[in-house]
């Protein structure tokens, strides 16, 4: 089944209730500037709105555009309140790939998405790289200079998260937040054991310890 995720910065009328129809599953998510970026496990989208209230939508979509891996494969639309040309070349030069009227609902955003979307043989392959450390989404599977990390799915979420955000700290309820177990009743320490699974798998294949603490703020997936 294909798999599409769009992060949304206002919420969207009609709800975000999961989309699926024949072998397309559409997952919505309400994402705040100042938010880490939840984990996605298909083709990102990004629909900006032009004024928000932490930042302007240019300034989010550069910001979104620069994310190693996630924000240069996303496709990003910008909503725009008024048909204006200057706003349109704004947006493309912030980096958005197209744009759209506001206000839209449910129903306008998934047109959009299901007329613009990529067959799946132009999908851009989904493959992190960090130094010596690779992790291919289609497998499931992690490996560090070919050597493969045996990992349980919690484990492999967590690296998949840390890797598309190198060197950025994360406190324990940003990632179970971030890993969508947030409406579950996970203490905080189950991060740490997570951790330290991920940490030894990578010990085993002798990639040493790239994963750090941060005392009294998280962990944080360090650059090579």
């Amino acid at each position: 089944m294909r798999h599409i995720d769009i992060l949304l910065t206002e919420e969207l009328p009609g709800g975000r209730d999961t989309f699926a129809h024949s072998d397309l599953r559409v997952v919505f998510h309400r994402w705040k500037s100042d938010a880490p970026l939840p984990l996605m496990e298909g083709q990102p989208w990004a629909f900006i709105d032009w004024v928000l209230p932490e930042m302007s939508g240019l300034e989010l979509c550069r910001r979104f555009r620069a994310v190693d891996g996630l924000g240069q494969n996303a496709h990003i639309t910008m909503i725009l309140e008024d048909d204006d040309a200057e706003a349109k070349r704004r947006a493309l030069r912030a980096g958005a790939d197209d744009y759209i009227m506001g206000p839209i609902d449910r129903a306008a955003l998934l047109d959009r998405v299901l007329s613009v979307q990529l067959p799946d043989h132009e999908a851009p392959a989904r493959t992190l790289k960090l130094g010596d450390l690779t992790l291919d989404l289609a497998a499931l599977q992690a490996r560090w200079r070919e050597k493969a990390l045996i990992l349980m799915p919690n484990e492999l979420r967590l690296l998949r998260y840390l890797m598309e955000q190198p060197g950025h700290v994360f406190s324990r309820q940003q990632l179970i937040a971030a890993l969508g177990k947030h409406d579950q009743p996970i203490d905080e320490r189950t991060v740490d054991a997570w951790v330290s699974r991920l940490r030894r798998a990578l010990r085993d294949v002798g990639a040493g310890s790239p994963l750090r603490t941060v005392r009294s703020l998280g962990y944080v997936l360090d650059r090579p």
